[in-house]
């Protein structure tokens, strides 16, 4: 557990963590009330970096502004999966897109409204789960997530094919994930951190639970790999892995994110892909 998250600890009761599986309702349910519980604790952390109409890729301090993976979105329809406050969402709506943005937490969804409210950019807020969106087939342009929901369900793959189902032919999905790599190492980002503590190939989620036995956090590890087939399997293509490098100057914590371990091996991984035509 996290010294960052003792509040959302004390009010879900968190007392471990569990070496065992969660299914795709537990793991939904955990991550609800864990984003819940965490919602003001993470924006009162991270807001000023976030922002309200920004978009930003990853803690390295990547943004759509500068690299542009989405493409042309103006006049386009374009989702967000694991919104958040929606700050990306209302980035794209401020620059002509037509966005929706969506996630399963009401805590988060909550900050989304109020930010909504106060920069005037009132982009639709829908609460679901990422691998079960209320959406039409091949209803939208574009798809984005940016560190959100891909690893707090239990099957991402089920998320990659809901996203294409709803994707147009030839349409992006760009989402941002920790890199994998990182699941072997402690989330600890001082020298404790650089130091290999668990096989890369163990998908045992990490879970953390009640004394009940009850989870109150879950995310879920892939390898590089799992992704690659899962975004084939779905009929997504793969066009590029972006692993960004820890800018110079970028002196900023978050998390297990920091300059030490920037300066050493990737955080991010960054999937660029599109429904085949």
């Amino acid at each position: 557990m996290s010294n960052q998250h003792v509040s959302a600890e004390a009010t879900l009761g968190t007392t471990g963590i569990a070496k065992r599986g969660a299914d795709a309702a537990e793991s939904r349910a955990a991550n609800k009330i864990w984003w819940d519980a965490d919602a003001d604790d993470y924006h009162a952390t991270h807001g000023t970096f976030l922002g309200k109409a920004d978009f930003v890729w990853c803690p390295e301090g990547l943004r759509e502004e500068t690299v542009g993976f989405l493409g042309e979105t103006a006049g386009r329809r374009v989702l967000e999966v694991g919104c958040g406050s929606a700050p990306c969402a209302r980035w794209l709506a401020a620059r002509g897109a037509h966005v929706t943005a969506l996630d399963i937490s009401g805590g988060m969804l909550r900050h989304a409204r109020e930010h909504n409210e106060e920069t005037g950019i009132a982009v639709p807020l829908v609460q679901a789960s990422a691998d079960q969106l209320p959406f039409a087939d091949a209803s939208f342009d574009a798809a984005c997530s940016a560190f959100g929901a891909v690893p707090f369900v239990a099957d991402s793959g089920v998320v990659m094919a809901e996203v294409a189902r709803v994707l147009r032919p030839g349409a992006p999905w760009v989402f941002a994930v920790t890199h994998p790599m990182r699941w072997i190492f402690p989330d600890d980002p001082g020298p404790n951190g650089l130091t290999v503590t668990q096989s890369y190939f163990d998908r045992t989620p990490y879970v953390e639970v009640d004394d009940a036995g009850r989870a109150t956090y879950v995310e879920h590890h892939r390898t590089l790999g799992d992704y690659v087939r899962q975004l084939h399997a779905a009929g997504l293509e793969l066009i590029d892995l972006v692993e960004p490098e820890w800018p110079a100057g970028h002196t900023r914590n978050w998390g297990q994110w920091s300059p030490l371990r920037g300066r050493l091996f990737p955080g991010t991984a960054i999937f660029r892909t599109r429904r085949t035509p």
